[in-house]
């Protein structure tokens, strides 16, 4: 059973870290209401429904339009148990025959953490029972009045305001959920981890398919396309979408009912775009040239066109009972599934970038530290490359060394985003808690100061946190064309890369005592890739 009451009895502890001395002793209400369904426009056809975060996180649950009605006080026995209360809509017989209804109350009392369980009707009188018992009683909600919750119907605010003794306030209850989530349980762990399982299979299953069309394993069966559909084992992976296809159906087929964001998908130089969405190209194939966005429905079956080699980009996470996963695997196409030497020049450096990003985490350790340890290996990687110039191979000394690279933020233009964000019931999560207004705990920050303006996540690490590693180097026309005229950079030897794109590889870790667990268990080192894809292991 998830584990509601443990989770509202650590709210309830950070809200009143957050309290003015005066209303801490006070008894404590949240009122939270639960996402409802949506449906699309202004028509009657539902929408897939997802509860929302912080509703799910102190109820466990996911019956829509429900409401939530906790009470704590500190120093008496509703500071380890407070009183929850979860109002559920009552199923009516439009509910059962146009959809699945909600439970009934003994079924959701077998399935929810909390002391009691009524229908919606009942809500009202459980509010004025409890503002009649506690009337100086702070009540807390989300944010009101803001598209960013669920919207709190006014009959309950205005009740709550009729007694002159009681309060009802906006301010502290979302930051106390997000430094409540900010650390996962066993339970949320437990989640996290099988979400990642499932989608690592994911990346795998898309890998070894690119790996049988390389092998010939993969045919057309007879009539496919005319007679019949092609079927899964007949499927050859030769645009975004297809690819985009297989990992969702991977993670449908194992119970994930969600993504946990748009995946992301996407061949040759397009993927240096961060958040690539559209998924809508072909693989680039020749004559056509990989930075042409205008490909068009020519098939490789067909035989009248070479794929061009290039690298496919997939950062796509499943979630499992509201909680998320978040992977990204960068792998090679054409080429008999092998990367060029200077897309395996450039993965091989995220590679590095990671693993040394890995060596260092800690409990205590800030991750601004692993945000510059990034940027510094990429600046050596890019002088061995050559892309970047060294004081040994222009003679032009100082000017042009590691540290006046990094003081130069050039290195922003080729990794322009932050090596990772918390994760957990939301793929970005906790974004108040993980990225304080004031980041005043790194005294001496170095680098450059475009290192950080992407980065979500800016604190010291803790044990229980979950976090992302996310390192990435792109060759985008548009962050280029701001260094262009760098004297730092050799623009020969730059043109060698640009046709790579981007390269990102992405792991969900979870923070320990003395470490970290690498939750993705899908392989990124270069021979098990290059294996995989080619279709030779």
């Amino acid at each position: 059973m998830y584990p509601a009451s443990k989770h509202s009895v650590k709210v309830f502890e950070k809200l009143v870290e957050l309290l003015p001395a005066a209303e801490k002793t006070k008894t404590h209400i949240v009122l939270l209401a639960g996402e409802a369904t949506p449906f699309r426009n202004d028509t009657d056809r539902e929408i897939v429904f997802r509860q929302e975060s912080n509703f799910y996180y102190l109820s466990g649950c996911t019956v829509p339009s429900s409401f939530l009605l906790t009470a704590y006080q500190s120093g008496t026995s509703s500071s380890t148990i407070p009183s929850c209360q979860l109002f559920i809509p009552q199923a009516d017989l439009a509910d059962m025959m146009w959809s699945v209804p909600p439970p009934s109350l003994e079924a959701a009392k077998e399935t929810h953490d909390v002391t009691k369980i009524d229908h919606l009707p009942a809500l009202s009188g459980a509010i004025e029972d409890l503002i009649k018992a506690h009337p100086d009683a702070l009540i807390h909600t989300l944010p009101r009045n803001s598209p960013l919750f669920p919207n709190l119907p006014e009959e309950y605010v205005n009740q709550v305001l009729a007694y002159e003794s009681s309060t009802i306030t906006d301010l502290y209850l979302l930051s106390a959920l997000h430094r409540a989530r900010l650390t996962k349980d066993t339970n949320e762990i437990r989640a996290i981890r099988h979400a990642n399982a499932i989608s690592s299979r994911a990346h795998e299953v898309v890998m070894r398919v690119l790996g049988l069309a390389v092998r010939g394993k993969i045919e057309k069966g007879e009539g496919a396309g005319v007679d019949r559909p092609l079927l899964p084992g007949e499927w050859l992976i030769e645009k975004e979408a297809e690819a985009e296809a297989i990992f969702v159906a991977s993670c449908r087929r194992e119970g994930a009912v969600h993504q946990a964001y748009l995946p992301i998908v996407a061949a040759s130089t397009r993927a240096s775009t961060l958040h690539y969405c559209c998924n809508d190209k072909e693989f680039a194939w020749g004559p056509v040239k990989p930075h042409d966005h205008q490909n068009r429905n020519e098939f490789a079956q067909s035989g009248t066109k070479e794929l061009n080699p290039q690298v496919l980009l997939i950062d796509a996470g499943c979630e499992w009972n509201c909680y998320a996963s978040d992977i990204t695997r960068t792998m090679p196409v054409g080429n008999g599934g092998k990367f060029t030497p200077e897309a395996r020049a450039i993965y091989e450096l995220v590679l590095e970038m990671q693993k040394l990003s890995f060596e260092i985490l800690k409990p205590g350790l800030h991750w601004d530290a692993v945000q510059l340890l990034c940027h510094r290996t990429l600046v050596k990687g890019f002088q061995r490359l050559g892309i970047f110039k060294s004081p040994n191979s222009s003679g032009s000394g100082s000017w042009n060394s590691e540290e006046a690279i990094l003081v130069s933020g050039i290195s922003s233009a080729f990794f322009p985003h932050g090596v990772g964000h918390s994760l957990g019931m939301d793929v970005h999560d906790v974004p108040s808690a993980s990225k304080p207004k004031v980041n005043d705990t790194v005294k001496t920050e170095q680098g450059h100061p475009s290192f950080y303006t992407y980065l979500r996540l800016r604190l010291p690490l803790e044990e229980g946190m979950v976090v992302t590693v996310e390192p990435g180097i792109y060759f985008s026309p548009h962050l280029l064309a701001l260094v262009r005229d760098s004297k730092h950079i050799d623009h020969e030897v730059l043109k060698r890369y640009e046709k790579v794109g981007g390269i990102r590889i992405e792991d969900v870790v979870l923070i320990t005592l003395d470490g970290h667990e690498n939750f993705t268990t899908v392989r990124s080192d270069v021979e098990w890739v290059e294996g995989v894809c080619s279709g030779t292991i």
